[in-house]
């Protein structure tokens, strides 16, 4: 088999839509069925940062497309909220390439950004698979001990405290590495990632988003997940702090075609900590 470069220059790709300049990478053949790839939320992230090790190995088998969503510093940011806006991101993403429907992988946000796809588009998703944070506390507290960390650094951000954020994030400390630091900390102080964390997970947006939900007579989103169709595959580190593995209870029950894996000795990242065991499930779930 032929040698993929999966390098960030190799892969970067643009679009331009209505809506701006959306930007992505790819790596395998351009005949490969297509594969989308979402990514999570926090400090410093973006697609790229989220999937850069894994996009070797689906690139093997799959057209691996990862998307940037607006208003994280990559892609052209957009007005309304950031989870909102990534949504029709997607959409838009998917019709310019021509993609009428594909298997979506979802990094946390980016899993309930599926999520809600699924429900609202499913003639797009063929098949889902998520990487913690999707459906509700049920045991943990909320905000969990990561979102307390991240609410903390974006209220008044430095680099200790990012570096508390990062380690919560992770079962294995070492993964945080000086260089990691270094560059979520450069990428975390661009202005529209600035402007998107406050918006996701500033004290005061907190406050604004439980007052909403107490005054809301829409259900939340994981109450509908009942109406997720395709095939889903909920992945999840046991030992993740950002959104505890009680939160799979919901989601495993509710969609009616799911099938939960957790990985044991994994925080948040588990295509990252858990890079092996996390490809060959997935694949596997893909295949099927």
């Amino acid at each position: 088999m032929a040698v993929v470069d999966v390098s960030y220059d190799a892969t970067k790709r643009e679009l331009t839509t209505d809506k701006g300049v959306l930007r992505y990478h790819e790596a395998g053949s351009p005949d490969a069925p297509p594969l989308i790839l979402l990514h999570g939320s926090g400090p410093g992230v973006n697609g790229w940062r989220n999937y850069r090790g894994n996009l070797g190995f689906f690139a093997q088998t799959h057209r691996a497309l990862v998307l940037e969503f607006p208003g994280f510093g990559v892609s052209d940011a957009v007005e309304g909220h950031p989870v909102m806006t990534a949504g029709s991101s997607v959409i838009r993403f998917m019709d310019a390439l021509g993609i009428e429907s594909a298997p979506i992988i979802g990094n946390s946000m980016g899993g309930v950004v599926g999520v809600n796809l699924a429900i609202k588009k499913p003639e797009r998703v063929a098949k889902l698979v998520t990487i913690g944070g999707v459906g509700p506390n049920i045991f943990s507290p909320t905000p969990t001990e990561g979102l307390r960390l991240l609410q903390e650094f974006t209220d008044a951000p430095d680099r200790d405290k990012l570096v508390r954020w990062l380690n919560s994030m992770v079962y294995d400390r070492s993964l945080v590495t000086e260089e990691l630091i270094e560059e979520r900390w450069a990428a975390a102080t661009n202005p529209d990632a600035q402007q998107t964390a406050a918006m996701m997970y500033g004290s005061k947006a907190f406050e604004m988003q439980q007052q909403f939900m107490a005054a809301s007579d829409a259900p939340p989103y994981w109450a509908m997940m009942h109406k997720v169709s395709c095939p889903t595959l909920l992945t999840w580190g046991r030992d993740d702090r950002v959104s505890p593995p009680d939160m799979a209870m919901v989601p495993m029950r509710l969609i009616p075609d799911a099938q939960l894996h957790i990985f044991p000795r994994c925080g948040h990242w588990v295509m990252i900590e858990a890079k092996q065991a996390f490809e060959s499930t997935v694949a596997a779930f893909l295949a099927d």
